[in-house]
């Protein structure tokens, strides 16, 4: 059930697909935007419950994961139907393939009332809420939905995130408040630093100087050099997880620092080269795990689970439980870097883009986000990730917990759709306690004075743009991945590096940044 946010985020680092089937000719016309209202909309009710007082259904077309069981057995679902008096009927289509058959409904427009867990992208959005297919939603939201609406002004990310160059919202997000969800803890083996008299590292000086004890002084001690005092995930991932040592951040979905309201892509600047070059220095010297770009993500999360490795990141502290080695680790502060910067990587507020739809079909639109609302609030979301209290779930001060007799089952991911990701809902601190134990509690400590004011998420953008963003970023993502991975394994030398900013250049990065701009620029407008 956890997230990996340096894998989420690194993303910015790889190309993002926005191919998508056109829509059918027989797309209702734009002027059936936000079209058929309730038949009485006095008899739905803005708050409490039953939401409408007359039965009516829904058909709810959604992704179901290969953890999760039936939804129409879900406590939640049955036990939600009872209290709004909405009958949903859940159309289920298995993660492997759905993007296909996603596409289908919308071109053949054999629409259901709902995207429900839908992972609509922020072009699909446009395009099909352009087109007459889903309906506009702000209004809706001021109207029916308080508990998001609560959350969109607490944080004014969540309305940037979803919100057109028109705007409009075409779809719903899920929301991550709880800031320890949004991150990956640093987690560094106290053992070793105790038995080597060590103190835990506060810049990347230190950190060097760690990482060669954890390689030369035998910590673990079996007369072995077999530590790895390093270790990430596959890949680039080091790159944003490192990135904020040398004042590097990744505002807007992007490799982006926003300074006095303007955008700098800084993937060619010298703060980039000096990441690149400390990294390099870090592998070179084998204190940076020498399968980091070859290792798969079962490999990573068995070495967490060693207790022979000196640091590395995760949201959770899950592999370490469940070889019962977490004990030796804790969580450190992000180090400062050459310039004296220590930004904390975080996944902004709004997550999961294109959770929740309604479509032009649906002749309920008002007692449907009345039916969503209810999972923006902590009782929703307690109902919905947790299921029923006494039979899944107790109270201990106010914090639901899975009982002992419902998780010696293992039958948690079947009575939530939040297992597997991506459903509409809130994750509040008081809903977290699955993946917010307290050693993540305090790990997350240590990075919350870092942590940044605001993450924007990606915009969004119109149609056009969109295209134009992909056709740029399909290069330049491409070179600078393929390129890092070089400055780091070494196969790539730095006096390469002004050919490797001409070659930006070129690939006209400078009009990919007009673009950021002019989209951060409406961003502010509409707050």
């Amino acid at each position: 059930m956890k997230r990996n946010w340096g894998t989420v985020l690194l993303s910015t680092l790889v190309v993002s697909s926005m191919t998508l089937t056109a829509c059918s000719s027989d797309a209702p016309s734009k002027e059936k935007e936000g079209k058929t209202p309730a038949k009485d909309v006095k008899s739905v009710s803005v708050d409490g419950f039953p939401i409408v007082k007359d039965p009516i259904k829904l058909k709810m077309f959604t992704r179901i994961a290969p953890t999760n069981g039936p939804f129409k057995d879900m406590p939640v679902f049955q036990d939600y139907e009872k209290m709004s008096n909405i009958q949903v009927e859940f159309i289920e289509a298995p993660t492997d393939g759905f993007n296909e058959k996603k596409n289908l409904l919308f071109a053949s427009n054999e629409l259901p009332d709902v995207m429900y867990r839908s992972g609509l992208t922020p072009l699909e959005a446009i395009r099909y809420g352009t087109g007459g297919q889903l309906i506009p939603l702000e209004k809706l939201i001021d109207s029916y939905a308080p508990n998001l609406k609560k959350l969109m002004d607490a944080y004014p990310e969540i309305r940037s995130s979803m919100t057109t160059p028109e705007g409009h919202i075409y779809a719903l997000p899920g929301i991550v408040t709880v800031n320890s969800a949004r991150t990956d803890k640093r987690w560094m083996n106290q053992a070793w630093l105790k038995k080597l008299n060590l103190k835990e590292p506060e810049t990347t000086d230190d950190l060097y100087e760690v990482l060669k004890a954890f390689r030369d002084k035998d910590p673990n001690g079996n007369g072995k050099q077999d530590e790895i005092p390093m270790t990430a995930r596959n890949g680039l991932s080091i790159v944003p997880i490192m990135a904020g040592s040398f004042g590097l951040d990744f505002q807007l979905g992007y490799n982006i620092n926003l300074e006095n309201d303007k955008v700098n892509i800084w993937m060619g600047n010298d703060r980039n080269k000096e990441l690149l070059m400390y990294l390099n220095k870090l592998y070179s010297e084998k204190l940076l795990d020498p399968e980091l770009f070859a290792q798969k993500e079962a490999q990573y999360l068995t070495k967490q689970g060693t207790g022979n490795t000196g640091f590395f990141f995760d949201q959770t502290n899950n592999p370490m439980l469940e070889t019962k080695v977490n004990d030796q680790y804790i969580g450190i502060a992000p180090v400062k870097g050459p310039h004296g910067d220590s930004l904390q990587l975080a996944a902004p507020v709004p997550r999961d883009f294109g959770a929740f739809a309604i479509t032009s079909v649906n002749k309920n639109p008002e007692a449907t986000m009345r039916w969503i609302d209810y999972f923006y609030s902590d009782e929703g979301s307690t109902l919905l990730r947790f299921g029923r209290k006494g039979d899944n779930y107790e109270l201990r001060d106010g914090i639901p917990y899975y009982t002992d007799a419902f998780l010696a089952t293992g039958n948690q991911s079947k009575i939530t759709p939040y297992a597997g990701g991506g459903a509409p809902h809130l994750i509040s601190e008081k809903v977290a306690s699955y993946i917010n134990p307290p050693q993540v509690q305090e790990a997350q400590k240590k990075l919350d004075p870092f942590m940044p004011k605001i993450r924007y998420a990606a915009p969004m953008f119109d149609e056009q743009t969109a295209q134009q963003i992909n056709i740029l970023r399909n290069d330049i993502d491409k070179y600078y991945e393929e390129q890092s991975t070089k400055f780091i394994a070494g196969a790539l030398s730095f006096d390469k590096w002004g050919e490797f900013q001409n070659t930006l250049k070129k690939m006209k990065m400078d009009e990919l940044q007009k673009l950021y701009q002019a989209a951060y620029d409406n961003l502010k407008k509409q707050k």
